[in-house]
């Protein structure tokens, strides 16, 4: 019986049996007057309940990478606060086996979309092969979250994007080039950029950013960009070629965390670690070691942790809190040098 019925139904039982036995007493209405306040006391009111259960994907360009697997981190860090909210909540982390390998990418979407996810927070691998499977998640009716890597297209189909001003970025690592050319006296000479997969929205910011900055900025010629596929043997390849055919190189841009490590190693085997100077990108502790025994004068540190983390924030205030989420959100970076390395402040980008 419906608790406010029972109610009801006790006290016309109580005020029956008072004028029953008591022949209309002068304290029975005081009686029933606190019969009825404790029916009110005691009445439970129905409490919200947590948000329902669900999964959030995050789905990025490859999971074999020290950035991406901070990225990881980053979303397992707010499954574990968003859970106080909502218990059944469940981060899931997916990527390609490489960054080239887009339609992969395209497959763990659709795959996540099929199993009716409750939102997904995407890094996507080509700028333009992605779009129809973001339009066949906002069909049905899943928000999602771009990060690292503009979409291109129309952006309402996505309900925010988080990354690194890679433009400002870029430019940050070319004005670190040209700064660090000049105080050994150079002005002029041969710029190598070693950059990882063509297209990539991250990378048209960041490799476009060094390329204007050096062509406005200084006299430096710049070679022919070499592209990696993100990968570090490749990339390790390309660096030996590109010093032996260019002993007059003067600096060298490596624009994503395996291309850097790449190229550093092959600084190192030979044996220009100090005499060419060399900018990386990213922050893991190969990377950061470099910095150190002086192989790289700087690297360019986004944080990748911080994208997971508001990532997967931004996708549950979209699906579970129906909230509307910025836009956009520069997670930020931090060029990391010698000089500051120790820092609390390299210390919360490095991974």
């Amino acid at each position: 019986m419906n608790k406010k019925l029972f109610a009801l139904a006790s006290l016309f039982m109580a005020v029956s049996l008072v004028l029953a036995g008591c022949g209309g007493a002068t304290a029975t209405p005081q009686v029933i007057e606190k019969t009825v306040v404790q029916t009110q006391i005691v009445e439970v009111t129905a409490q919200p309940q947590p948000a329902e259960g669900g999964e959030i994907a995050v789905i990025v360009k490859t999971g074999n990478s020290s950035f991406w697997q901070n990225v990881q981190t980053g979303a397992m860090a707010a499954q574990k606060e968003l859970q106080g909210q909502t218990p059944k909540l469940s981060v899931t982390f997916l990527g390609a086996q490489s960054e080239s390998n887009i339609n992969e990418e395209i497959n763990i979407v659709e795959s996540a979309i099929d199993r009716g996810v409750k939102a997904i927070v995407l890094a996507p691998s080509d700028v333009t092969a992605l779009q129809p499977a973001v339009k066949d998640a906002k069909d049905a009716g899943i928000p999602v979250v771009i990060i690292d890597s503009k979409l291109d297209g129309d952006p309402s189909q996505y309900v925010s994007f988080l990354a690194t001003d890679n433009k400002a970025a870029g430019e940050a690592c070319a004005k670190a080039m040209i700064d660090a050319l000049k105080a050994k006296g150079i002005t002029e000479g041969k710029i190598q950029v070693m950059s990882y997969v063509a297209g990539v929205g991250s990378e048209i910011g960041r490799v476009g950013g060094f390329n204007d900055y050096i062509k406005a900025n200084s006299k430096f010629t710049l070679l022919e960009t070499q592209y990696s596929n993100a990968d570090m043997p490749t990339a390790l390849n390309q660096t030996t070629n590109v010093l032996q055919a260019n002993p007059d190189l003067v600096g060298i841009f490596g624009a994503n965390e395996p291309t850097a490590i790449g190229m550093g190693k092959a600084i190192q085997q030979a044996g220009l670690s100090g005499k060419i100077v060399a900018i990386g990108f990213d922050g893991n502790s190969v990377l950061a070691g470099m910095v150190k025994d002086g192989t790289l004068n700087a690297i360019a540190v986004q944080s990748s942790y911080n994208m997971g983390y508001l990532g997967v924030k931004t996708a549950y205030d979209a699906a579970f809190g129906g909230k509307t989420v910025e836009a956009y959100v520069d997670t930020g970076f931090l060029m990391v040098t010698k000089d500051n390395i120790d820092s609390q402040d390299a210390k919360n980008v490095l991974y």
